[in-house]
């Protein structure tokens, strides 16, 4: 058996697909090695006792990426549309459509009516995001379209988006303050700027932040759960040649025979490899003598921080989907108190407290948190038995903290209490009752996200905004460049090679590192024929 390929990509999720559809649909031979039994990173959807659960993200954003990139491979999936609500304790905003901006300022004036005139200043702010937003995502991504050489397209669409593009992103650029610093200058309300913004990675930059709000307007679910993605780009690697190893990781690089090993004992040549994968274990299985560059890289991407995590209940109720319509809808941001989490103190100040004073500060904080709601079945009522309903609820939770309950052997008790505080919480506020129709519960923490993808700190979006300097290309002008690394005949793509990440930049990178391989091996096939 020829164990050696033209490309092998390391890693699995939506980036290693990409990057593997590319190029075996071009006829290069491509390995993907993906560390868990099935496919698709954070893009999965699991069955419980008969109820569809959305294992990472829980809708998508188009982006001008993602519909240009299933027509280019021709997938065909259906979506509907997947409307976001905001809700404040009491007050429920549905976000649907440009005008629905005013209706949410209202919803904050009328919780905080003292702050008026700064809310109507944010707003502003959020309006002139979204008319830049209207702009960079105003057609579809020129990668995935394959129109370079229709000249109508080129001169009548392209050409003038490009220049309207570089002045709204550059624009977009320099707001790169950190969200809470950016509110800072229209409020001194710190409960106001955490209603708008807590529920936002850690300095996250402003833009990012505000864009949202156009975003939330893009918002699509697929029928039959968000892994149907992964599940369909995975069919067509295997249609057009390509293979799949699973359970299988990759921890040993031999840069000079260009080989990869794995923890099962494997070898595998490569003339090209693609790290789709967290980056510092591409960095730790990197062998023998290296450069100071890459040494200098390795160093830096082994003491920067992941961006922050998730804590997510996974539900099963005995309720009619019709009970969640009318209170939260199919994807809602639930904040139960207006309070805000900058009330409460670091977690770090009580964690070598009693047991006592730090059950009460998660509790405070679950109290004051906001929630990420989404209910499958809202969208596709197959994904949950008739007349039941599966949730799910989620809330940024700090990885170091679940990490020290677990090295002090209190995992176990802490997952528990926050079940049991998240349902009261829900309980007492949007669900009246429904505690007693819970079938099951699961719960997922950021450890759980370490575990099973491998993700430093159970990062879900790469690299925290807090690192200085953030070891990612992280200016949209040089995304091209992102995919590359110190290393000659390896390429990058995914969430930790572009900052900030998501869903249609782990595509984009993917699909750029793709391209990128396959032109170096076209160099190296005319230059052996010449």
């Amino acid at each position: 058996m020829n164990q050696e390929y033209d490309v092998i990509i390391a890693g699995g999720g939506m980036a290693g697909l990409t990057s593997a559809a590319c190029l075996c649909r071009n006829g290069f031979r491509t390995l993907l090695c993906e560390k868990r039994e099935k496919t698709g990173g954070l893009v999965q959807t699991f069955w419980h006792h008969g109820f569809a659960f959305d294992a990472g993200i829980r809708a998508f954003e188009n982006s001008g990426i993602i519909f240009p990139m299933l027509k280019n491979f021709q997938i065909d999936l259906e979506f509907v549309q997947n409307p976001v609500s905001i809700g404040i304790e009491k007050e429920w905003v549905v976000i649907n459509s440009c005008e629905s901006l005013r209706n949410y300022a209202a919803m904050l004036t009328k919780i905080f009516p003292d702050d008026a005139p700064a809310i109507e200043k944010i707003r502003n702010e959020i309006k002139k995001v979204m008319g830049y937003m209207d702009v960079i995502y105003g057609i579809d991504n020129p990668l995935f379209n394959g129109q370079f050489r229709d000249l109508k397209y080129l001169f009548r669409t392209l050409l003038p988006w490009m220049v309207k593009y570089q002045i709204n992103i550059g624009k977009a650029a320099r707001m790169n303050e950190p969200i809470q610093t950016c509110l800072q200058r229209f409020t001194q309300n710190p409960a106001l700027r955490d209603m708008i913004a807590q529920h936002f990675f850690q300095d996250t930059p402003s833009f990012f932040a505000l864009s949202y709000f156009s975003l939330y307007l893009d918002y699509q679910y697929p029928i039959g759960g968000t892994g149907t993605l992964s599940e369909k780009m995975t069919e067509k690697i295997l249609a057009a040649g390509g293979e799949i190893k699973t359970e299988t990781i990759v921890d040993q690089i031999d840069l000079k025979n260009r080989e990869i090993k794995t923890t099962k004992g494997e070898s595998f040549r490569y003339k090209k490899l693609i790290w789709a994968a967290n980056q510092q274990s591409l960095y730790n299985a990197i062998q023998g003598q290296q450069s100071s560059v890459i040494e200098k890289q390795r160093t830096l991407v082994n003491r920067s921080k992941g961006n922050d995590s998730i804590l997510t209940l996974f539900l099963g109720t005995d309720i009619d989907r019709d009970y969640f319509r009318s209170r939260c809808g199919a994807h809602a941001f639930y904040t139960p108190s207006k309070i805000g989490l900058s009330s409460l103190p670091a977690w770090q100040d009580v964690i070598h407290q009693d047991q006592f004073s730090i059950n009460r500060w998660i509790q405070t904080y679950l109290e004051c948190t906001t929630y990420e709601i989404s209910c499958p079945a809202l969208r596709d009522p197959t994904l949950a038995p008739e007349g039941k309903t599966g949730l799910i609820v989620s809330t940024l939770m700090d990885y170091a903290l679940v990490r020290q309950m677990l090295e002090e052997d209190r995992y176990d008790t802490f997952k528990q209490f926050c079940i049991d505080t998240i349902i009261q919480v829900l309980n007492t506020s949007i669900f009246p009752d429904f505690r007693e129709k819970i079938l099951f519960s699961l719960c997922s923490t950021p450890v759980t996200i370490e575990r099973e993808t491998g993700n430093t700190q159970g990062a879900i979006t790469g690299w925290s905004f807090t690192n200085q300097p953030i070891p990612a290309v992280s200016q949209a002008k040089r995304i091209n460049e992102s995919v590359y690394t110190p290393m000659s005949d390896i390429f990058q793509c995914g969430q930790w090679t572009f900052s900030p990440s998501g869903l249609p930049i782990s595509i984009l990178t993917g699909k750029l590192a793709g391209d990128a391989a396959q032109k170096a091996l076209t160099s190296i096939a005319k230059n052996s024929s010449s």
